[in-house]
This record gives C-alpha cells, structure tokens and sequence, in this order.
C-alpha cells in the first residue's frame, strides 16, 4: 500500500496574510491605547497648553496685527513637533518592552505572525496615537485660518511633513524597543536618540563655527542725509547707501560649508520643506511670519554664507545676490529614515525565533 505525496494530498500548513497580520497586531495595540483613561487626560492637558499659548500669541498680534494668523498656525506646528517629539518616544519605546515584561511577547511570537508584522503593527499603532495630538489642535487652526492671511500652499506641507516627522520618532522607538529587555532603557536610548536629532545636530552646528572662522575686508556704510542730536533726517531707504573708501578687517564664519550639519534636525526638515510665499507688496500677507519661517529663512541665510550678507565688502557696495540654495530637507530626511530603518531592522532580527542565546533575567513568559 503506497501513500500519495502528491501536493493535493499533503495538508496545507495555515497561513496569516501580511497585511491581516499588521491589521491584527494594530487592532489589539490601538484598543488597549483607546482604553487607557490616561491617554485622554494628556490630550486633554495638552489641547488646553497649546490654546493658551496660542491664544496668548493672538492677543498680543491683535486680531488686525500683521500676519496674526501665520504667527498663530506656525505656532501650532511648533508646539506639536516639539511635545511630539517628547511624546512620541514614551507611546513606542515600551510597545514591545512592555510585551517582553508581561511574559505576552513569547505567546505573540507563537502564533502565526512574523517579526515584520508585529514591527509594522505596533509601529502604525503609535504613529497613530502621537497624531491625535495634532488632531485634538484640528481647532486651533481652524482658529488660525479665519484670519485670512495664512499661506496656504505651505499648510499642507507643514501638516504632512509634521505627521512623517512624529512616524520618523514612533520608528526609532519601537526599533529599540526591539531590541532592549527594560522599558526604562528602551525609553532612555529612543530619548537620547531624538535628543542627538533636535540638539544635537545644534550642538555639532555651533561648535562647527570655530572650523570655518575667516577674515573679511568691510566698510561702513553711509546714507545720503544728515544725522543731528542722534537723528536721521533725510529720505530713508535701506538700500540706497553707498560705502566708505577704508576698509578694516572683520572676523566671521563661512556658514555656508557647515549648514549641512543642521539637515536632520526635525524643526529644519518641517520648516525646509515648506515653500516660502512671495515677498509682500502690503501687509495683507506676511510672509515668513512665524517660528517656523523663521526657521526656514535662518537655514538660508546661513547657506548664502558671509559673502551674501555682508553690505559694504572691501570698500565697495555688495550687489551680489544670494544663489538659490539647494533644500537640505532630502538630505536630512534621508538621514533620519536611514537610523529609523537601521534600528528596526535591527530589531527585527531580535525578534527571530528561535531566539538562540538570550541575555540573563530574560523573561521568556
């Protein structure tokens, strides 16, 4: 009596969809995070934080101040990339962790679902509870809107590069949730992490100003007109002046080879990647009016470097005119997504069972 091999008459070994797999992970994730009372009391506090700084910044623009609602809706954008950054670590680094110090991390890895799915689920489901902190803001503006005088092609850009920048963090935190035994520890690394990515890189920028220290000639610069008791009188105009024949010897800082070193850092990213609305011909636009145009024309103006910004050089009058700089945005968002990838790569393979050697006091379940 022969027995049949052929593939019909083998059993089919079951089998998880990838997709159902991540849906699953995410569902059990988001549900236990929508049941946690504490969730809501810190959007709660964090809604009422944000309004009161915004509602302070309107009442000092005024409702007909120049640019209220641009200040108003760059000053939401700023506040949720920088608590997002402080949140965002404390709702991923513990997703596995967590799982790890309850003794479930074994009975998940049991079941059908492989490594990738649990990364992906647990992932999408932080990224998803660090977005409602923008969501709860969803008001705030609105509130900005209704002062007319928001660029609007830039606050899409602004909202969706906010929403990859906190996806960016949730990464780096689950990843090393991975890949730590501790809570505490994995909470630790991601805050460090985030730490080198927004002071850090500030820290390298300014210390970098002493490698690029130069010499440049200068003059100062004269504008038609009289000054009398400390007073101008004449017709004032910025640009027309002329310069001083003698020359002296300034130091500065060639920015410009240093500018780099700025591109991962989140606030550089967000306010890099928006377009900058045209020059004003009145003050019914405002452009650059806020945290984050600030931001943005700060990295600018440190790319044109000294040449660019200094108004009498060598005793002659600087017409020059700045070259349009290439965005440093890719390049840092490609630095960012190439950590965040490393680690949960990383992690992934942490995840491998059978696990192998494991580290003392383990818990397996």
């Amino acid at each position: 009596m022969s027995i049949s091999t052929s593939p019909r008459a083998r059993s089919a070994a079951p089998a998880l969809g990838y997709l159902a797999g991540i849906r699953t992970v995410f569902g059990l994730e988001i549900r236990q995070r929508i049941r946690n009372r504490g969730w809501y009391i810190m959007l709660g506090i964090w809604f009422v934080v944000v309004a009161a700084v915004v509602g302070l910044a309107a009442l000092s623009v005024g409702e007909d101040g120049f640019g209220a609602g641009q200040v108003m809706f760059e000053l939401v954008i700023a506040f949720v990339l920088f608590f997002g950054m402080l949140i965002a670590p404390a709702l991923s680094a513990n997703s596995i962790t967590g799982d790890r110090a309850n003794g479930t991390l074994a009975i998940l890895q049991n079941t059908l679902l492989t490594p990738g799915q649990l990364l992906w689920g647990k992932w999408l489901a932080s990224w998803v509870a660090s977005l409602g902190f923008l969501v709860v803001t969803i008001p705030l503006i609105g509130w900005a809107m209704t002062y007319g005088d928001v660029y609007l092609p830039a606050a899409p850009v602004l909202l969706g590069m906010l929403a990859v920048e906190l996806g960016i963090v949730c990464a780096i935190g689950v990843g090393v949730s991975a890949l730590a035994n501790r809570t505490l520890f994995a909470v630790m690394v991601t805050y460090l992490l985030v730490a080198l990515l927004g002071l850090g890189t500030l820290i390298a920028y300014g210390l970098s100003m002493q490698l690029v220290k130069t010499d440049v000639n200068v003059s100062n610069q004269v504008w038609p007109g009289t000054y009398m008791n400390g007073d101008f009188s004449g017709d004032w105009d910025e640009n027309n002046y002329t310069c001083e024949s003698w020359t002296y010897v300034q130091e500065t800082f060639a920015t410009e080879r240093i500018t780099w070193l700025l591109a991962a850092n989140p606030f550089v990213v967000v306010a890099d990647a928006a377009p900058r609305s045209p020059a004003p011909e009145d003050s019914s636009m405002f452009a650059e009016a806020g945290p984050m145009g600030a931001i943005s024309e700060g990295v600018r103006y440190s790319q044109a470097g000294p040449e660019f910004q200094i108004p009498c050089l060598n005793g002659v009058k600087n017409t020059a005119l700045p070259p349009t700089p290439a965005p440093l945005w890719p390049l840092g968002l490609g630095i960012q997504v190439l950590l965040a990838g490393g680690i949960v790569a990383a992690g992934r393979n942490r995840l491998r069972t059978p696990a192998g050697k494991l580290a003392a006091g383990t818990r397996i379940a």
